[in-house]
């Protein structure tokens, strides 16, 4: 039984009584506080709140005990770079008072907004979640080339050793040898050492999509990958890892002085490669060092 109070203040059509249930439509422009504020039980109610820059200060200091021992905050969301300008203002008061920050981000944001931000953040958790870019636009309805972008920048700038790329795995879209072969190859042309991770397929947002009242993009939820399905995927990795980071090193040639060279090969990389023909190193290696002093 429903007494519809809800229901009668909803101008818009945002609540309404189908077959006896609430159906609540979050995308209505309705007066939400003034529906909630009718509810008796107060079974409606918002599970957010507004906060300025200085509000949000406040309820971080309360945890400030826990920031003196590897302890800090991460913004996620969501999206945090929606919110850029509040963000970078918040940043810039965590690091005043010595709090270590860090974010979670898909990245689809202007590279100007991340220029921003980058002072302020001692780590990053990004998304490369599809690297072609018209399946990126099939199941996201953007294009990557501002998620590459702000990658290819952040790889580039002076924390890229604290940037860590994940590709979450979700079955028929991300999760297929080409996709993180293709994602690899791009994030050790931007940083040998990147710090890479392929994070399991989780059913548990399917419980996320019913509360929200919204389609989930599977009729039946797959189930998170095997252990042995995941150990394909390292194996996948530390192959492409491996051989490109040691083509990529061959290539890193320092000069000492005119007469000499220095090659910067990682021997660690190479190990964890699959199969690679060490004989096949070797001379890679000749080779380049002998292209590298007719260029000095």
């Amino acid at each position: 039984m429903h007494c519809l109070s809800c229901v009668h203040a909803s101008k818009q059509g945002g609540v309404k009584c189908v077959n006896h249930k609430i159906s609540v439509s979050r995308n209505a422009k309705e007066d939400w506080d003034a529906i909630c504020d009718v509810c008796p039980t107060l079974a409606l109610s918002m599970d957010a709140k507004e906060y300025t820059v200085e509000e949000c200060v406040q309820e971080i200091l309360k945890d400030e005990l826990f920031f003196k021992r590897e302890g800090g905050v991460t913004f996620s969301g969501g999206e945090p770079f929606l919110q850029s300008d509040f963000l970078i203002d918040l940043l810039k008061v965590c690091k005043e008072k010595g709090i270590h920050t860090a974010i979670e981000t898909s990245l689809y944001t202007d590279l100007e907004n991340v220029q921003k931000a980058l002072p302020y953040l001692d780590q990053i958790y990004c998304d490369c979640k599809l690297y072609d870019e018209n399946l990126h636009k099939q199941y996201t309805g953007v294009s990557n080339e501002k998620v590459l972008k702000n990658i290819a920048y952040l790889l580039q700038s002076n924390k890229k050793e604290h940037v860590i790329v994940r590709t979450p795995l979700i079955p028929t879209m991300t999760a297929s040898f080409e996709n993180i072969s293709s994602i690899s190859r791009f994030l050790v042309s931007c940083y040998g050492d990147v710090h890479y991770e392929i994070l399991n397929y989780n059913p548990l947002a399917q419980s996320k999509y019913a509360y929200l009242d919204m389609e989930y993009c599977f009729k039946e939820n797959p189930k998170m990958y095997s252990k042995d399905r995941m150990q394909e995927f390292f194996f996948k990795l530390n192959y492409i890892f491996g051989y490109m980071k040691v083509a990529r090193n061959f290539l890193s040639l320092r000069k000492v002085n005119k007469m000499s060279c220095r090659l910067i090969v990682n021997v660690e990389t190479i190990r964890v490669g699959l199969n690679i023909d060490y004989s096949f190193i070797y001379s890679l290696l000749c080779v380049s060092s002998q292209h590298y002093m007719t260029c000095v």
